[in-house]
């Protein structure tokens, strides 16, 4: 009798630890759908390697990714952006508050002005552009629901006191010369769209880290040009 008690025992204890085994692993990558994982590229880098998101129009992320740590960072935002615009994930918040107030002790004010994106905020952006200009524009001018890479939270687009934001201005510029030393990049560079399938954005910026940003900064390349050398 004892020896089926043990045997019950161990049983119910191993039974215990596995399922205990799923919820830790459930609780650590709930953030990724199944889908998900496959736009994590791993990359070599001086201190060992790192994993970079990727998300571009080959790439999407399913609809119940979201961020790990969002939070809304202590810079100044323009005053058309909402609240869940306002948030980025955990790891940016530092690295872009340091971005804008190097760019303050420079003269350069630069305001936040999208930054996360739900899957179903982008849903109805696209599907309200596709009722108003129709499908094709929509599809030309606006990422489909998933493809967004505002819903990584890793990126931000920024804006200055004018609303006008465009290579030949001096927050611009000062973006461009300065971001990667912050980790960051301008994601979608002039001249880059058959790269980046984007047109140039001067003011959307994406976080990748400090030994990446610099490599991409120094090179003149792209996110997707990074992720394949």
């Amino acid at each position: 009798m004892r020896k089926v008690y043990k045997k019950i025992s161990g049983f119910i204890i191993m039974t215990m630890i596995i399922i205990c085994g799923f919820w830790y692993i459930e609780g650590n990558t709930s953030n990724y759908g199944s889908n998900d994982k496959d736009k994590l590229f791993e990359v070599n880098t001086a201190n060992g390697s790192e994993k970079i998101l990727l998300v571009n129009e080959k790439h999407g992320l399913s609809g119940n990714y979201v961020p790990e740590g969002l939070s809304i960072p202590n810079i100044p935002f323009s005053n058309g952006s909402d609240d869940e615009e306002k948030h980025v994930a955990g790891t940016v918040v530092k690295p872009l508050e340091e971005l804008v107030n190097a760019a303050k002790k420079d003269g350069i004010i630069l305001l936040g002005n999208s930054g996360y994106r739900s899957y179903k905020s982008q849903e109805d952006i696209y599907e309200n552009r596709v009722i108003s200009q129709g499908k094709k524009l929509a599809d030309a001018y606006v990422a489909k629901p998933g493809f967004s890479e505002h819903q990584t939270g890793l990126c931000i687009d920024i804006t200055n006191k004018n609303g006008y934001f465009a290579k030949g201005t001096k927050e611009a510029d000062w973006l461009a010369k300065n971001c990667y030393r912050f980790g960051f990049i301008i994601r979608y560079p002039y001249g880059k769209k058959s790269v980046t399938g984007i047109e140039y954005e001067p003011w959307h910026i994406r976080y990748v880290g400090k030994e990446a940003a610099k490599y991409i900064h120094d090179n003149g390349i792209t996110l997707e040009e990074y992720l394949q050398k």
